[in-house]
């Protein structure tokens, strides 16, 4: 089978949407880094749609910083790729042409480099995931022992983190004079163009003061928040998409109906219009993130470690289990929803019985084991700083403290069957000593997790009522198994 490109976009079948704009005409005006599946079927669906509209200046670069995967997969496909629509009624193709470059960074990381300090890049955007910051979860600080970061000071010009990245092109635009770019970025952090600011400016400091204080006083870090669920693409997937195209696309990703892309409106050197692609444009970004991180990323972390040791594959399987769809909706009703500062015109209601159906898409397999990964950087702001809201004013923190016992237990390595859980962390040999030197004891297993730093900060740590909390829902996963743990703190909570 022939691969989708430039040159077979003609043979595609008529009822299969693609690029209605001239991709040559258009520039480059966005570099991102992490050109991942979220990526592809969030941002550059919106750009899609401004170039489509006529603004011929935002085409995208994209980069991958940890594999050659997406560059193997986009490159003959000249950045060609199927965005697939599950809903519940079926799935519909378009074919996204934003994307005119793509790099593998480390196989050149002066030419993206280059990229990024060349005038017509006026954004660089970001998904690398949480771990992709290089800083501490727990306290946002730079991790300056982290092997890229040392890697970074050591060879400036060589980058191999995102920041290290970034930095790199600010300072060759200031050594030139130019002017910056704006910093965009798109991951689930809380406060996330101000942590990644923060980040930028203490890792600028250690190389050279005078470009700390430019980047400082002339770069602009938008914070954003981002929602579409967008699953691993599967073999499968490609294959059916391959077939319905009649063209082999490597680069398919598969995502649910709904978008949201919520911009602070602050940049540097000028923007798409990505407003009139449906984004909100607003000033302030901090309580639509706070919804968004509390209730879909919260319920979706709980869900995963939950659903994952009651044996589901998919978070639409959890939605089947009467136990654990009755114990999300409780999640959001009486411990995460509480502590929300709400944005304007914000329906928490409707919002959160969409996230509920939204979840319950059938023609999504979002893997538990997929939205498990990485967990030691998702629930400090997922999880622990609901927790530490709802601490604070006295108010219980039942089902908090058994999603976070949950990813206690799924850390252990095993499930309830005894079968071998893949366990993908920064932090994955820390936890599993952690989970092993309790010798399960709930009380021993919850104070060896506490320990970790990276993940609790120390004031959390020493709360008592956090510790009994966690220790009684533990004990309560090891006693009876994960599904009986979850009826019976429903059972508890009902009374």
């Amino acid at each position: 089978m022939k691969r989708l490109s430039e040159k077979t976009l003609a043979e595609l079948p008529s009822e299969i949407q693609r690029p209605a704009y001239d991709r040559q005409a258009c520039q480059t005006g966005i570099v991102h880094l992490g050109i991942g599946a979220f990526h592809r079927a969030h941002q550059a669906v919106y750009s899609d749609d401004v170039l489509a509209a006529g603004e011929q200046s935002w085409a995208i670069c994209g980069a991958s910083l940890r594999g050659p995967g997406v560059r193997d997969q986009l490159a003959p496909q000249d950045g060609l790729y199927t965005q697939a629509v599950a809903g519940p009624e079926g799935e519909s193709l378009r074919v996204i042409g934003a994307v005119k470059e793509v790099f593998f960074a480390a196989e050149n990381p002066a030419a993206l480099v280059a990229r990024l300090a060349d005038p017509q890049t006026r954004i660089v955007s970001l998904t690398v995931t949480e771990k992709g910051y290089c800083h501490d979860p727990a306290s946002g600080a730079l991790q300056h022992d982290h092997p890229d970061i040392r890697h970074d000071l050591q060879h400036p010009e060589q980058p191999r983190s995102a920041l290290g990245f970034l930095l790199a092109g600010l300072r060759r635009r200031y050594e030139r004079g130019q002017t910056p770019f704006t910093v965009l970025s798109c991951d689930n952090l809380p406060h996330n163009g101000a942590t990644l600011r923060g980040l930028v400016l203490e890792l600028a400091e250690a190389v050279d003061p005078a470009l700390m204080r430019w980047i400082e006083a002339e770069t602009s870090f938008p914070s954003t928040m981002i929602d579409r669920i967008v699953p691993a693409t599967t073999e499968d997937d490609r294959q059916r998409v391959s077939e319905r195209l009649g063209l082999r696309d490597e680069g398919v990703v598969i995502c649910e109906p709904f978008r949201q892309w919520v911009i602070e409106d602050r940049f540097a050197a000028g923007r798409p219009l990505w407003e009139q692609a449906g984004a909100q444009m607003v000033s302030d970004v901090a309580p639509f993130e706070e919804m968004k991180l509390r209730l879909l990323n919260g319920s979706h972390s709980m869900l995963a470690y939950l659903g994952y040791l009651c044996g589901h594959e998919t978070i639409a399987d959890t939605m089947a289990d009467d136990t654990l769809r009755r114990l999300t909706r409780r999640f959001m009703d009486r411990e995460a929803g509480p502590t929300l500062k709400l944005p304007p015109g914000a329906d928490l209601e409707s919002y959160k019985q969409a996230l509920i159906e939204r979840f319950a898409n059938p023609g999504l397999q979002h893997r538990t084991w997929q939205i498990a990964m990485d967990g030691s950087q998702k629930l400090p702001q997922r999880l622990l700083a609901t927790i530490r809201d709802r601490l604070r004013v006295g108010a219980a923190i039942d089902l908090l403290a058994l999603a976070v016992t949950g990813w206690m237990r799924y850390t252990a390595g095993h499930d309830e069957a005894g079968a071998v859980i893949d366990v993908r962390d920064p932090l994955a040999g820390k936890l599993v000593e952690s989970y092993a030197a309790g010798q399960g004891d709930p009380s021993r297993i919850v104070d060896a997790f506490l320990q970790l730093r990276e993940v609790f900060d120390p004031d959390l740590a020493d709360n008592p009522d956090l510790r009994k909390a966690l220790t009684g829902a533990l004990g309560l996963i090891l006693t009876r198994g994960t599904r009986a743990a979850a009826e019976a703190t429903l059972a508890r909570i009902s009374i």
